[in-house]
């Protein structure tokens, strides 16, 4: 029997994130985000026997390639990071020293055709990131009315042509030929879309817009940054890496709100709720890294820390 292919995946702002997040050898750390472990072992590298890393993710290919890690520091759960807080305080896991998120969708899940994730293949259109539960894209296709297509497309995807798409792809499913695989979807795309960005395949605001909604990323992103907020320590990191402008969109605004004093406007003689965040910075990669890797061209990388008021 052959081996499963080793799909690589290459860390965007490796050193950065971990010189950011690791504040103290002996603190408990989350990844959020697996993957296929690079920031994971990196996180390990700098922590000395007493801290832990307790990882997560949503694909089962990424956590069945943690089995190679074997340190008794390390431990990942399969689940989404949206669930991090319910998952560690039932572990009896309080506080966590620091949280890592590095969203978006990883090489191997791009480069493995069976995964549906990228109209470079022609390949069923899946793009779950857990291939165990939940609606393909596909499925959403067949069932989803106009409007919930053009408003997918047009809200996640940011694409102007999103009335246009979503019209053919309905009378294509209404003719009996509904959208079923990877290339059927990029070429309708590329028939409904008129324009062209220069260097960007007419797809990608689809494709990206779909694999937004079938993983319902967006709402997962407002959970986990909430759920690190309650787990972190006083002086805890939360660090984030995303790679379009919905989720920094997202990442910027929580650590704006959280980074100031805040009035409830309901009862204005009440005293303000403290700042739970100090805002530190944004970092994106740089020449070099966007060079050996194009995928990280688009990555901004933010980071906040945990005031000492806990309110």
């Amino acid at each position: 029997m052959n081996a499963a292919p080793a799909w690589q995946h290459r860390s965007v702002l490796l050193a950065e994130a971990v010189q950011a997040l690791v504040t103290r050898d002996d603190g408990i750390y989350v990844d959020g985000t697996f993957g296929r472990g690079g920031h994971a072992r990196a996180v390990l590298q700098r922590l000395g026997p007493r801290g832990r890393l307790l990882a997560f993710d949503k694909d089962p290919e990424a956590v069945a390639a943690a089995a190679d890690i074997i340190d008794a520091r390390f431990s990942i759960h399969h689940g989404s990071f949206g669930e991090m807080a319910e998952t560690l305080t039932g572990q009896g896991v309080a506080q966590v020293a620091g949280v890592l998120l590095d969203l978006g969708i990883s090489s191997p899940q791009i480069d493995n055709p069976e995964r549906g994730f990228s109209f470079r293949f022609d390949a069923p259109l899946d793009m779950r990131m857990d291939t165990t539960r939940g609606e393909t894209a596909a499925e959403f296709l067949q069932r989803a009315d106009q409007r919930q297509i053009e408003e997918v497309i047009r809200e996640q995807g940011e694409e102007r042509f999103a009335f246009q798409i979503a019209k053919a792809l309905v009378a294509r499913r209404e003719s009996g030929a509904a959208v079923r695989s990877t290339g059927e979807l990029a070429a309708l795309v590329a028939r409904a879309v008129k324009t062209r960005e220069p260097g960007q395949d007419p797809a990608t605001r689809t494709f990206q817009a779909l694999r937004i909604h079938v993983n319902a990323e967006l709402e997962a992103l407002h959970q986990g940054l909430s759920a690190a907020l309650a787990l972190l320590e006083p002086a805890g990191r939360l660090v984030v890496i995303s790679f379009h402008s919905l989720e920094d969109r997202i990442v910027k605004t929580f650590i704006a709100r959280e980074s100031r004093d805040e009035v409830d406007r309901r009862a204005k003689m009440a005293p303000p709720r403290a700042m739970r965040l100090h805002a530190l910075g944004r970092v994106k990669p740089g020449a070099e890294e966007v060079a050996a890797n194009p995928r990280a061209r688009s990555a901004v990388m933010r980071v906040a820390e945990r005031t000492a008021v806990v309110s």
